[in-house]
Protein backbone atom coordinates (compact mmCIF):
# COMPACT_ATOMS: atom_id res chain seq x y z
CA UNK A 1 0.00 0.00 0.00
CA UNK A 2 1.62 3.48 -1.01
CA UNK A 3 1.22 6.56 1.12
CA UNK A 4 2.29 9.94 0.53
CA UNK A 5 2.08 11.28 3.83
CA UNK A 6 4.04 14.22 3.79
CA UNK A 7 3.76 17.65 2.27
CA UNK A 8 5.43 18.21 -0.82
CA UNK A 9 6.43 14.47 -1.31
CA UNK A 10 7.07 11.52 1.03
CA UNK A 11 10.73 9.87 1.99
CA UNK A 12 11.49 6.65 0.17
CA UNK A 13 10.40 5.01 3.63
CA UNK A 14 7.19 5.81 3.16
CA UNK A 15 6.39 3.35 0.13
CA UNK A 16 6.15 0.10 -1.17
CA UNK A 17 6.92 0.20 -4.42
CA UNK A 18 5.74 -3.55 -5.63
CA UNK A 19 3.69 -2.28 -8.44
CA UNK A 20 1.42 -5.75 -8.23
CA UNK A 21 -2.20 -4.65 -9.18
CA UNK A 22 -1.56 -1.01 -10.11
CA UNK A 23 -0.98 -1.17 -13.64
CA UNK A 24 -4.93 0.02 -14.39
CA UNK A 25 -4.65 2.68 -12.38
CA UNK A 26 -1.44 4.21 -13.58
CA UNK A 27 -2.27 3.64 -17.11
CA UNK A 28 -5.69 5.80 -16.58
CA UNK A 29 -3.20 8.40 -15.84
CA UNK A 30 -2.85 8.54 -11.85
CA UNK A 31 0.37 9.91 -10.72
CA UNK A 32 2.46 6.70 -10.29
CA UNK A 33 4.19 7.44 -7.21
CA UNK A 34 1.65 7.51 -4.94
CA UNK A 35 -0.95 5.63 -6.58
CA UNK A 36 -2.68 2.82 -4.76
CA UNK A 37 -3.70 -0.58 -5.89
CA UNK A 38 -6.85 -0.58 -3.71
CA UNK A 39 -7.77 3.34 -4.61
CA UNK A 40 -11.48 3.43 -6.04
CA UNK A 41 -11.25 7.14 -7.43
CA UNK A 42 -14.17 9.40 -8.03
CA UNK A 43 -14.55 9.43 -12.02
CA UNK A 44 -16.81 12.54 -12.82
CA UNK A 45 -18.12 12.22 -16.84
CA UNK A 46 -18.30 14.86 -19.62
CA UNK A 47 -21.61 15.09 -20.02
CA UNK A 48 -22.46 19.13 -20.28
CA UNK A 49 -18.75 19.97 -20.29
CA UNK A 50 -16.37 21.43 -22.25
CA UNK A 51 -12.52 20.17 -21.15
CA UNK A 52 -9.87 21.34 -23.07
CA UNK A 53 -5.97 22.19 -22.82
CA UNK A 54 -5.13 25.46 -23.86
CA UNK A 55 -2.12 27.18 -23.94
CA UNK A 56 -1.71 30.44 -21.50
CA UNK A 57 1.46 32.88 -22.68
CA UNK A 58 3.25 33.57 -19.99
CA UNK A 59 6.12 35.65 -20.56
CA UNK A 60 8.87 33.22 -21.46
CA UNK A 61 6.86 30.47 -22.86
CA UNK A 62 3.24 29.49 -23.62
CA UNK A 63 2.22 27.39 -20.15
CA UNK A 64 -0.64 24.22 -21.04
CA UNK A 65 -3.59 23.97 -18.60
CA UNK A 66 -6.54 21.91 -18.26
CA UNK A 67 -9.38 23.91 -18.49
CA UNK A 68 -13.12 22.28 -17.56
CA UNK A 69 -16.36 24.53 -17.80
CA UNK A 70 -20.21 23.93 -18.09
CA UNK A 71 -21.10 23.87 -21.91
CA UNK A 72 -23.51 27.11 -22.92
CA UNK A 73 -23.51 30.36 -22.83
CA UNK A 74 -22.61 32.92 -20.00
CA UNK A 75 -19.89 34.01 -17.94
CA UNK A 76 -19.29 31.67 -15.36
CA UNK A 77 -17.06 31.95 -11.91
CA UNK A 78 -13.55 30.53 -11.84
CA UNK A 79 -11.44 28.57 -9.97
CA UNK A 80 -7.77 28.25 -10.33
CA UNK A 81 -6.61 24.60 -9.75
CA UNK A 82 -3.13 24.38 -8.20
CA UNK A 83 -1.87 20.67 -8.16
CA UNK A 84 0.25 18.25 -6.18
CA UNK A 85 3.45 17.27 -6.84
CA UNK A 86 2.44 15.21 -9.48
CA UNK A 87 1.77 17.90 -12.09
CA UNK A 88 -1.73 17.98 -14.11
CA UNK A 89 -2.91 14.03 -13.60
CA UNK A 90 -5.75 12.10 -14.09
CA UNK A 91 -6.88 13.03 -10.27
CA UNK A 92 -6.52 17.04 -11.06
CA UNK A 93 -8.09 16.90 -13.98
CA UNK A 94 -11.31 15.02 -12.22
CA UNK A 95 -11.23 17.71 -9.64
CA UNK A 96 -11.91 20.38 -12.38
CA UNK A 97 -14.13 18.77 -14.05
CA UNK A 98 -16.53 18.02 -10.48
CA UNK A 99 -16.01 21.97 -10.10
CA UNK A 100 -17.00 22.48 -13.94
CA UNK A 101 -20.36 19.97 -12.99
CA UNK A 102 -21.16 23.10 -10.16
CA UNK A 103 -20.85 25.55 -12.71
CA UNK A 104 -17.49 27.01 -12.50
CA UNK A 105 -14.57 27.60 -14.74
CA UNK A 106 -12.09 25.22 -13.56
CA UNK A 107 -8.56 25.46 -14.62
CA UNK A 108 -5.69 23.99 -13.61
CA UNK A 109 -1.78 25.42 -15.48
CA UNK A 110 1.26 23.01 -15.54
CA UNK A 111 3.80 25.17 -13.18
CA UNK A 112 6.38 21.82 -14.31
CA UNK A 113 6.17 21.86 -17.92
CA UNK A 114 9.36 23.80 -18.28
CA UNK A 115 11.32 21.02 -16.21
CA UNK A 116 9.89 17.73 -16.77
CA UNK A 117 6.58 15.56 -16.10
CA UNK A 118 6.70 13.94 -12.49
CA UNK A 119 3.21 11.97 -13.01
CA UNK A 120 4.62 8.87 -14.59
CA UNK A 121 7.98 9.04 -12.34
CA UNK A 122 8.16 6.88 -9.47
CA UNK A 123 11.74 8.14 -8.36
CA UNK A 124 11.64 10.87 -5.64
CA UNK A 125 14.69 12.29 -6.71
CA UNK A 126 13.72 13.06 -9.90
CA UNK A 127 10.56 14.34 -8.79
CA UNK A 128 11.77 16.84 -6.08
CA UNK A 129 14.02 17.75 -8.71
CA UNK A 130 11.70 19.17 -11.07
CA UNK A 131 9.25 20.45 -8.55
CA UNK A 132 12.29 22.51 -7.04
CA UNK A 133 13.33 23.87 -10.22
CA UNK A 134 9.46 25.71 -10.03
CA UNK A 135 10.45 29.15 -8.05
CA UNK A 136 8.28 31.22 -6.45
CA UNK A 137 8.86 34.02 -9.39
CA UNK A 138 8.09 31.49 -12.03
CA UNK A 139 4.99 30.09 -10.04
CA UNK A 140 3.15 33.46 -8.97
CA UNK A 141 4.08 34.67 -12.66
CA UNK A 142 2.01 31.28 -14.25
CA UNK A 143 -0.73 32.44 -11.71
CA UNK A 144 -1.11 35.85 -12.62
CA UNK A 145 -0.76 34.58 -16.53
CA UNK A 146 -3.32 32.55 -15.72
CA UNK A 147 -5.66 35.08 -14.49
CA UNK A 148 -4.84 37.66 -17.22
CA UNK A 149 -5.60 34.87 -19.83
CA UNK A 150 -8.78 33.96 -18.18
CA UNK A 151 -9.57 37.93 -18.08
CA UNK A 152 -9.98 37.69 -22.14
CA UNK A 153 -12.64 34.87 -21.80
CA UNK A 154 -16.56 35.34 -22.73
CA UNK A 155 -17.24 32.56 -20.75
CA UNK A 156 -15.21 33.75 -17.73
CA UNK A 157 -16.90 36.41 -14.85
CA UNK A 158 -13.44 38.21 -13.95
CA UNK A 159 -15.27 39.38 -10.47
CA UNK A 160 -15.93 36.02 -9.35
CA UNK A 161 -12.58 33.97 -8.79
CA UNK A 162 -11.06 31.87 -6.43
CA UNK A 163 -7.60 29.38 -6.11
CA UNK A 164 -7.51 26.10 -4.06
CA UNK A 165 -4.90 23.63 -4.37
CA UNK A 166 -3.77 20.28 -2.68
CA UNK A 167 0.01 19.33 -1.00
CA UNK A 168 2.46 21.61 -3.00
CA UNK A 169 -0.25 23.26 -4.27
CA UNK A 170 -2.14 24.06 -0.81
CA UNK A 171 0.82 26.18 -0.11
CA UNK A 172 0.45 28.27 -3.55
CA UNK A 173 -2.97 28.55 -2.83
CA UNK A 174 -1.87 30.79 0.73
CA UNK A 175 0.93 32.49 -1.46
CA UNK A 176 -1.53 33.34 -4.22
CA UNK A 177 -3.70 34.87 -1.29
CA UNK A 178 -0.61 36.91 0.06
CA UNK A 179 -0.23 38.39 -3.25
CA UNK A 180 -3.10 39.27 -5.96
CA UNK A 181 -6.38 40.63 -5.20
CA UNK A 182 -8.10 39.16 -7.89
CA UNK A 183 -8.97 36.10 -5.99
CA UNK A 184 -11.77 36.60 -3.52
CA UNK A 185 -10.75 33.69 -1.39
CA UNK A 186 -8.67 30.59 -1.25
CA UNK A 187 -8.99 26.59 0.10
CA UNK A 188 -5.85 25.07 1.19
CA UNK A 189 -6.03 21.39 1.15
CA UNK A 190 -2.86 20.32 3.45
CA UNK A 191 -0.43 22.79 2.42
CA UNK A 192 2.74 23.31 3.94
CA UNK A 193 3.12 26.93 6.50
CA UNK A 194 6.30 27.09 7.34
CA UNK A 195 9.59 27.10 5.96
CA UNK A 196 11.27 23.14 5.54
CA UNK A 197 14.32 23.24 7.97
CA UNK A 198 17.79 23.67 5.77
CA UNK A 199 18.92 21.15 3.74
CA UNK A 200 15.38 19.67 3.19
CA UNK A 201 13.56 19.78 0.17
CA UNK A 202 11.99 23.64 -1.00
CA UNK A 203 14.04 25.10 1.96
CA UNK A 204 16.02 27.42 -0.05
CA UNK A 205 15.90 31.02 1.33
CA UNK A 206 14.70 32.56 -1.91
CA UNK A 207 11.28 30.56 -1.18
CA UNK A 208 8.77 32.32 1.17
CA UNK A 209 6.35 30.67 2.93
CA UNK A 210 2.48 31.16 4.11
CA UNK A 211 3.49 31.94 8.11
CA UNK A 212 5.66 34.29 6.72
CA UNK A 213 3.42 36.33 4.71
CA UNK A 214 0.54 36.01 6.81
CA UNK A 215 0.34 39.78 7.29
CA UNK A 216 0.34 40.24 3.29
CA UNK A 217 -2.32 38.53 2.94
CA UNK A 218 -5.05 40.21 0.74
CA UNK A 219 -8.29 37.91 0.52
CA UNK A 220 -9.40 35.01 3.21
CA UNK A 221 -7.96 31.40 3.11
CA UNK A 222 -9.76 28.25 4.46
CA UNK A 223 -7.14 25.86 5.43
CA UNK A 224 -8.10 22.50 5.90
CA UNK A 225 -5.36 19.99 7.74
CA UNK A 226 -5.04 16.82 8.52
CA UNK A 227 -4.49 15.79 12.19
CA UNK A 228 -2.43 12.66 11.22
CA UNK A 229 -0.05 14.49 8.79
CA UNK A 230 3.52 13.90 8.88
CA UNK A 231 4.89 16.54 7.82
CA UNK A 232 2.69 19.85 8.95
CA UNK A 233 2.62 19.52 12.76
CA UNK A 234 -0.14 20.61 14.44
CA UNK A 235 1.55 23.36 15.69
CA UNK A 236 2.43 25.13 12.62
CA UNK A 237 -1.55 25.18 12.27
CA UNK A 238 -1.91 27.61 15.35
CA UNK A 239 0.98 29.32 14.59
CA UNK A 240 -1.23 30.64 11.52
CA UNK A 241 -4.22 30.97 13.60
CA UNK A 242 -2.05 32.98 15.85
CA UNK A 243 -0.45 35.55 12.92
CA UNK A 244 -3.77 35.76 11.27
CA UNK A 245 -5.03 37.46 14.49
CA UNK A 246 -2.08 38.74 15.37
CA UNK A 247 -2.20 41.10 12.22
CA UNK A 248 -6.14 41.56 12.20
CA UNK A 249 -7.13 39.10 8.69
CA UNK A 250 -10.14 38.50 9.39
CA UNK A 251 -12.42 35.74 7.63
CA UNK A 252 -9.59 33.13 7.40
CA UNK A 253 -10.24 30.01 8.91
CA UNK A 254 -8.44 26.26 9.77
CA UNK A 255 -10.41 23.32 10.27
CA UNK A 256 -7.81 20.02 11.40
CA UNK A 257 -9.59 16.56 10.99
CA UNK A 258 -7.90 14.60 13.55
CA UNK A 259 -7.70 11.19 11.68
CA UNK A 260 -6.80 12.49 8.53
CA UNK A 261 -3.30 11.95 7.09
CA UNK A 262 -1.66 13.99 4.63
CA UNK A 263 -3.39 13.77 1.14
CA UNK A 264 -6.81 12.61 2.88
CA UNK A 265 -8.56 14.22 -0.17
CA UNK A 266 -6.91 12.27 -2.86
CA UNK A 267 -8.90 9.19 -3.80
CA UNK A 268 -6.07 7.35 -5.65
CA UNK A 269 -4.13 7.26 -2.49
CA UNK A 270 -3.97 4.92 0.08
CA UNK A 271 -4.47 8.19 2.54
CA UNK A 272 -7.72 9.11 1.23
CA UNK A 273 -10.32 9.64 4.22
CA UNK A 274 -14.08 9.52 2.28
CA UNK A 275 -15.61 11.21 5.31
CA UNK A 276 -12.56 14.29 5.18
CA UNK A 277 -12.50 14.87 1.96
CA UNK A 278 -16.56 15.26 1.60
CA UNK A 279 -16.95 17.43 4.40
CA UNK A 280 -13.71 19.35 3.28
CA UNK A 281 -15.43 19.62 -0.31
CA UNK A 282 -18.28 20.95 0.95
CA UNK A 283 -16.93 23.20 3.36
CA UNK A 284 -14.89 24.77 -0.19
CA UNK A 285 -17.96 25.13 -1.52
CA UNK A 286 -19.49 27.10 1.21
CA UNK A 287 -16.62 29.02 1.34
CA UNK A 288 -16.80 30.57 -2.26
CA UNK A 289 -20.02 31.03 -2.33
CA UNK A 290 -19.67 33.33 1.12
CA UNK A 291 -17.34 35.55 -0.65
CA UNK A 292 -18.90 35.51 -3.75
CA UNK A 293 -17.37 33.07 -5.70
CA UNK A 294 -20.56 31.30 -6.62
CA UNK A 295 -22.57 30.41 -10.59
Amino acid sequence: MLKLTRPEGSEPRDFDLSRRALPGLFFAGYAAAAVSAKAEPIKTDMSGLIAETVMIPAGDRDVPAYIARPDGRGKRPVVVVVSEVFGIHEYIRDTCRRLAKLGYVAIAPDFFVRHGDPAPLVDFTQIRNIVAAASDAQVMGDIKATVDWLADQAFVNKRKQAVTGFCWGGAQAWLACQRFRAFKCGVAWYGRLSRPAAGQFLSEPERQWPLELAGSLKSPVLGLYGGKDLGIPLADVEAMRSALRATRKTGSDLIVYPDAQHGFHADYRASYDAAAAQDGWRRMIDYFHRYGVKP
